[in-house]
């Protein structure tokens, strides 16, 4: 069978694709999919993650690498078949690209049907609205963020006061360290 998913770039404006994938192939491939019919370079992290009805309550994560601290104990993208995770019932899903600039998308199974003959998939459907040159940074005090306000005002002149850390006294002793301690 063929999973078709709309996939919805998480913005103000209208952007997303519609893609059609077989349902034995694996999240990975769903990934690669998104990847190339968004034009990302696919150079970035990304996770999907379960979700509910709603996409409102993010539950577990299935990252495109193996992050946990015994190698190969975590699952990937690459061991989940589409049709273990969605189905007719679950049938959203959420995908995070990029976790510095936080692309993110709800991807939504909108149709299960037979494959077309002569058809490659994954197979890009159709596509509605452009990429925005720059991700949608989430601003969580509802204020314009300017580079001023996330870094502040930086003195470019330092004095040697400034360095100052023991105020004329060369003895670590207050830190704990002997004074030939290599």
């Amino acid at each position: 069978m063929v999973y078709k998913f709309r996939v919805i770039l998480d913005t103000e404006e209208d952007i997303f694709r519609d893609i059609a994938i077989l349902e034995e192939d694996s999240l990975e491939d769903l990934h690669n999919a998104i990847v190339n019919a968004f034009g990302f370079d696919g150079m970035e992290a990304a996770s999907f993650y379960t979700c509910d009805a709603d996409w409102a309550q993010q539950e577990e994560e299935i990252p495109l690498f193996d992050t946990g601290e015994i190698a190969g104990e975590q699952e990937t993208m690459a061991t989940y078949k589409i049709n273990a995770i969605l189905n007719q019932e679950n049938n959203k899903i959420i995908y995070v690209y990029d976790f510095l600039n936080m692309w993110t998308f709800f991807v939504e199974l909108a149709a299960i049907e037979e494959p077309q003959t002569g058809v490659i998939y994954p197979d890009l459907l159709f596509a509605h609205g452009e990429l925005p040159v720059d991700s949608m940074l989430k601003n969580f005090d509802n204020a314009p963020l300017s580079e001023q306000d996330m870094f502040g005002e930086f003195d470019d002149e330092m004095d040697d006061e400034d360095f100052d850390l023991f105020d004329g006294d060369d003895s670590f002793e207050d830190f704990g360290y002997e004074d030939n301690w290599n």
